[in-house]
């Protein structure tokens, strides 16, 4: 199949990952000072995915609408004998609207494979639970010029059972780039966006072209124009410059620049 160059307007798109931060107290806090900001509804979707614990909490701060709340992880099991997991039923039940799958650090620090990253997406695709698939290359992988071979083998593994598209958006996350500073110059981003959109249009045709695809990498205001003025990058999945509220505003104001 060739590749379909159909040009979608799709709506832009800001992920809070809060990783190991913010206790209950602290979410309501934030959540309350980014929600005196919003007049009126965002012009992108605004998602943020607190621990497990302020989940409910984030839920109760969040207005109606206005910001979604998500998880940072689930397991690829239902039920059972598995200290320390949570299924996707629970995460439903507590009220959550999406959930991050394949994170580099479930990846690289908790050993996590493709195989096991599929069963999660399996897991979401039978409870309709939106996610977001985090995928990206080690700076040795990078250097060795294997970038395009592993974000492949990621998204194809992973995806390898999965239908419903209208459930995914992708963030690239380069792994060099996570926490360290250094950012992907827009070119580099765009570049395996276009490559990522390529693969999901070789797979799922000319709907791929709604899906989704996020930056993350060390955003910052000061860069997202840039990064989203990219015809293939839709929004940023942000990590540290997400917790705090005046930051993340900003965040999220830089890109409705780009939805006017």
């Amino acid at each position: 199949m060739g590749i379909l160059l159909v040009m979608v307007q799709r709506k832009k798109c800001i992920a809070a990952n809060w990783k190991l931060n913010k206790t209950r107290t602290e979410t309501k806090d934030f959540i309350e000072a980014l929600r005196s900001h919003f007049g009126n509804e965002p012009l992108c979707d605004v998602l943020i995915a607190p621990s497990f614990t302020s989940i409910e909490q984030a839920l109760r701060s969040a207005a109606e609408g206005l910001i979604h709340i998500g998880a940072q992880n689930v397991s690829e099991m239902n039920d059972g004998a598995f200290t320390g997991e949570v299924s996707v039923e629970m995460l439903q039940e507590l009220g959550a609207h999406f959930v991050l799958i394949g994170h580099s650090e479930r990846r690289t620090i908790f050993g996590e494979s493709d195989e096991r990253i599929r069963g999660k997406v399996i897991r979401a695709q039978e409870a309709k639970m939106p996610f977001i698939l985090c995928v990206g290359e080690t700076l040795e992988q990078r250097e060795a010029g294997h970038t395009h071979q592993v974000i492949q083998e990621q998204i194809r593994i992973a995806l390898e059972e999965f239908s419903e598209i209208e459930l995914l958006r992708i963030a690239y996350e380069p792994i060099w780039a996570i926490g360290t500073g250094k950012t992907a110059s827009p070119d580099q981003a765009q570049a395996a966006h276009k490559e990522i959109r390529e693969l999901l249009q070789e797979r799922f045709g000319e709907k791929a072209n709604e899906i989704q695809l996020l930056y993350g990498g060390s955003v910052k205001p000061e860069n997202t124009f840039a990064l989203l003025s990219e015809p293939d990058i839709d929004g940023c999945l942000v990590g540290g410059a997400s917790l705090d509220a005046e930051q993340f505003y900003q965040i999220i104001v830089e890109a409705e620049k780009c939805c006017q």
